[in-house]
């Protein structure tokens, strides 16, 4: 299988992204341990994989604290003896809907503070152990922003968030690559199965995602799934430093 016996920790891993990175590593052979806030999500998660016959552990860890993180990843090792992908795709907190110009600093701020601390400290965290081995995958969601949005809606710091986040896959992955390791992030461009039924203005937001791909297909959560585990694949080994676009051509590199 393509990750056969490695092993990934999937911080955010009951949530619609999470869960779906976590199914295809333990589908394609790997450990994953899911880690996030909320036990009972987490489980449901894990449980899914054991009934296909995955192996998924569970761990209770918030991102934005930097002992429980460090610590984690040492139990993690401890339990599955190395770590060779780490992917963080936790909440980011964000506030939208409102123009730049009406909102609070605090929910200005709030997305790029809380992706930067989280994405710095699992990074951190991870190459501190994937260093001795010279191997490893650190794997983000996001990619660059499309800043022609705010002519139609306000995003608030969503778009600063995720250009910071591109800013330190970058200088990770030039720091880190002499080291073995990689990092990645991942683009889709939005994914409609992620939209929640109750949010008002779904159908037009779901068109307006698929309006702007070529094929008139947009991204799955199985599609990021599959290229999440090609990513930390041996067959990706030449892949970092980038920004993988499955955006279906809704942007262009």
């Amino acid at each position: 299988m393509l990750l056969q016996d490695k092993v990934a920790i999937v911080y955010g891993g009951a949530g619609s992204v999470g869960g779906a990175i976590a199914r295809a590593y333990a589908r394609h052979g790997a450990v994953v341990h899911l880690a996030g806030r909320t036990e009972a999500t987490l489980r449901d998660v894990a449980d899914e994989i054991a009934g296909a016959g995955g192996t998924a552990h569970v761990d209770v860890v918030d991102a934005l604290d930097e002992r429980a993180v460090d610590e984690h990843v040492e139990r993690v090792v401890a339990r599955s003896g190395r770590l060779d992908a780490s992917v963080n795709v936790i909440s980011d907190r964000d506030v939208q809907g409102t123009p730049m110009v009406e909102m609070s600093v605090e929910d200005y701020l709030s997305p790029v503070v809380t992706a930067v601390r989280s994405k710095f400290l699992t990074a951190r965290a991870a190459a501190r152990v994937m260093v001795p081995r010279r191997s490893g995958l650190i794997l983000y969601f996001g990619g660059r922003f499309d800043w022609t949005v705010c002519r139609r809606f306000s995003v608030g710091g969503l778009g600063v968030m995720f250009d910071a986040v591109e800013s330190m896959r970058r200088q990770l992955a030039a720091e880190l690559g002499p080291h073995g390791i990689r990092v990645v992030t991942l683009h889709t461009g939005g994914l409609p199965e992620t939209i929640p039924d109750d949010f008002a203005g779904r159908d037009e937001l779901v068109k307006a995602l698929t309006d702007l791909t070529i094929s008139g297909r947009p991204a799955t959560l199985a599609d990021v799934g599959e290229v999440a585990a090609f990513a930390a694949s041996d067959l990706a080994r030449t892949v970092t430093g980038a920004s993988i676009n499955i955006s279906a051509g809704a942007a262009f590199d």
